[in-house]
């Protein structure tokens, strides 16, 4: 059975949807992954999922506004807070497909799951 991002995250009140890392690879997720920490984190311990896009919180506002905002984004961090609040930031500049990895990257290699650190 096929299961889409939409039908596995849970709708939060800040306009986006909370996802885990295993749902996004059950659902087979291939569009855009923005990760929201600094470049030191980015590259460090934890690393970052494959495909990953650094744009720290602080700049993303700025960066975003020449972005599709029909377009499906998730949303990551390092435990899933400031994803979160990145998600409430996108959200009030209208895009409509913001999905939060819940627990962050702690969540994703406590999953198992791929890691970058390139």
């Amino acid at each position: 059975m096929s299961h889409s991002i939409e039908t596995l995250s849970v709708a939060q009140p800040g306009g986006y949807r909370d996802v885990s890392p295993t749902d996004v690879v059950r659902a087979g997720y291939h569009d855009r992954v923005i990760d929201v920490r600094e470049p030191a984190e980015f590259t460090g311990e934890l690393g970052h999922m494959p495909r990953a896009e650094l744009v720290p919180l602080a700049t993303l506002g700025a960066v975003a506004a020449s972005w599709n905002r029909e377009q499906p984004i998730l949303l990551v961090c390092r435990s899933g807070g400031r994803s979160a609040r990145a998600a409430q930031l996108l959200a009030g500049l209208g895009f409509r497909k913001l999905y939060n990895l819940a627990g962050g990257m702690l969540a994703h290699q406590a999953a198992g799951l791929p890691v970058s650190r390139s």
